[in-house]
């Protein structure tokens, strides 16, 4: 019997560590662990297989703390597109967003407000999710009964709790009776002991910032929730001394959204990962602040994690199912129904005049900044191709109509099939390494199996390797890639993974630092329901491997499924009993 099942020979091994610059050697993997490193090298004869690695960087697979690939996984063990940039373990359930529990009668609502709030085709989750589950702890075990090629740990979500107990309608309206919210406490718990590893939620109020909302433009039940209540749910946490809690918060105001961060540090005595910190060229003002939060409440003894948003903002999108302008109330009225319903509201006086005026005088919409900034992307029909690459504001001088009217004049004209580009506005160098130079910063937030019509951040990897370290120089190797896996792994409660160390879960990546590129954007018709999606892959990665398996040879799929459900954040044979 070999000592080995692989040996990577003669890369160039990042660890992750951050504490031992690279070095060239070989790495031993047995029954899926690292089992030796040696700087020397090892014999090839003692293994059954030999990765040659020469001229290639060997790091730690990368960990993403936020995906919404709850639905996906039951179709696509692989997780794409995170997976083709290296991510070997991924956690769901964000933003209190998921399908457990589900009361069977619950199931088309739940998918709903899915494909409104994180726009997943309704047509793909009903053809692709077989729903052989109602409680949480089935949904873990349905989970692991499925093939995976990459790992996934699930957060507890609180809005399909909430609404598991309290219906839609109360959930959203009212405080939890007494009952109600002892029968929540303990699905909280029961869904803990099975292996969830911390709860999520979304509190974004019902103003400006609601950019997430359900199919009929109404806030999700957990935007509007009182502080007591989520306050009860972070106390079972301190009780169990265990888990994380995935919080995105805008709904008031910078200030009082931070104190309400640091109480919920304080009232659960866990890990709170804040959702999310960006670069805003306009107001650079409130990046600082967060980072400086941070940095305060570490010193209070809080454990803070800030997720980063560190790849371009660049999305495309068609006003046929667009959901992003959800937070800005007058575009909001003309993108909410199906085609010919959006249509008849585009075209009426009193709400186009809305639009107008908010176009004048509103605030920019959140995630696309201001609309005169949009340029055109593509047209249906020939006679309007002259105005491809115009941005809206130059549209409507070409048009001689108002900006807003010419946008909507010209989507209506082509059955509101004309892609929109939103330009970046995200990623100047100098306030983006503010905070890439936080301690306390998780770079990702890839939101990958959300919005696949319009965005694809599960490249935020490559992004960073091809772009802040080999273009920019904002950070070595050694610390990008301390950033991506270890960073993560740590703030998630990760033991067994994360760096490459012996006794470690081999996840690894091997790739081609010099000839690291993205790809060109593209559309796949391959979800279920014949759905598409925007996608992006990368050239440079030889070999994807997760828990010594090679699932990705070349960008080639080679068919394994070893991924692992971590219960608890951790791989069956080392996971923690509640």
């Amino acid at each position: 019997m070999s000592d080995f099942d692989t040996i990577i020979k003669g890369g160039t091994i990042i660890d992750g560590t951050r504490h031992r610059e690279k070095f060239v050697g070989d790495i031993g993997i047995k029954d899926g662990l690292i089992a030796e490193i040696a700087p020397g090298g090892i014999d090839a004869a003692r293994a059954d297989k030999v990765i040659e690695a020469s001229g290639l960087n060997v790091v730690p697979g990368y960990v993403d703390l936020h995906t919404h690939y709850d639905g996906q996984l039951l179709w696509d063990p692989y997780l794409s597109c995170s997976s083709w940039h290296g991510v070997t373990s991924m956690a769901i359930g964000n933003c209190g967003f998921g399908f457990a529990p589900a009361h069977p009668h619950e199931r088309e609502r739940l998918m709903l407000s899915m494909e409104r709030v994180e726009a997943i085709p309704l047509a793909t989750m009903k053809a692709g999710m077989d729903w052989d589950w109602e409680t949480f702890p089935e949904w873990l075990d349905s989970l692991e009964r499925r093939p995976k090629g990459v790992n996934v740990m699930s957060f507890v979500p609180l809005n399909p709790l909430m609404v598991y107990v309290m219906g839609m309608d109360g959930a959203k309206t009212r405080e939890p009776t007494k009952e109600e919210l002892a029968e929540m406490l303990r699905l909280m718990e029961e869904s803990l002991d099975a292996g969830g590893v911390g709860y999520t939620m979304q509190r974004l109020g019902d103003g400006f910032t609601s950019v997430q909302r359900d199919y009929d433009g109404t806030p999700m039940p957990t935007d509007t929730m009182s502080d007591d209540l989520v306050l009860e749910f972070a106390r079972v946490l301190k009780g169990r001394g265990e888990g994380i809690i995935q919080l995105t918060q805008a709904k008031d105001d910078v200030v009082s959204d931070l104190d309400f961060g640091a109480d919920l540090a304080e009232a659960s005595g866990c890990p709170i990962l804040w959702n999310a910190v960006q670069v805003n060229e306009r107001h650079p003002h409130q990046h600082r602040r967060m980072l400086r939060w941070a940095d305060e409440n570490r010193e209070k003894g809080h454990e803070i994690w800030m997720q980063a948003i560190t790849t371009p903002n660049d999305l495309r999108f068609m006003l046929d199912d667009f959901n992003l302008f959800d937070g800005n109330g007058a575009w909001r009225d003309v993108t909410i129904g199906d085609v010919e319903t959006r249509m008849e509201k585009m075209k009426d006086p009193t709400l186009r005049a809305a639009v107008r005026e908010d176009y004048d005088h509103g605030s920019a919409p959140f995630v696309t900044g201001p609309v005169s900034d949009i340029k055109v992307d593509s047209v249906v029909n020939k006679e309007n191709e002259m105005y491809v690459g115009m941005t809206i504001a130059e549209l409507g001088a070409s048009m001689g109509v108002h900006p807003s009217d010419a946008m909507l004049d010209l989507a209506i004209s082509e059955k509101l099939k004309t892609v929109f580009y939103v330009v970046p506005f995200n990623f100047d160098e100098g306030l983006l390494n503010e905070i890439l130079e936080n301690e306390w910063t998780v770079p990702g937030l890839s939101d990958g199996g959300a919005h696949t019509k319009f965005l694809n951040y599960g490249r935020y990897p490559t992004d960073m390797i091809q772009t802040l370290v080999r273009e920019r120089g904002s950070y070595t190797l050694e610390e990008a890639h301390y950033r991506l896996s270890a960073v993560p792994a740590k703030a998630a409660g990760f033991n067994d993974r994360g760096t490459l160390e012996v006794g470690r879960a081999a996840d690894i990546v091997i790739y081609d630092y010099e000839n690291l590129e993205m790809q060109t954007a593209e559309i796949l018709h391959d979800l279920p329901g014949d759905e598409w999606r925007y996608v992006q892959r990368a050239d440079g990665y030889r070999f994807v491997i997760v828990n010594g398996e090679t699932i990705f040879i070349d960008g080639e799929c080679t068919g394994a499924t070893p991924g692992q459900l971590l219960r608890h954040g951790q791989a069956k044979a080392t996971a923690q009993v509640a």
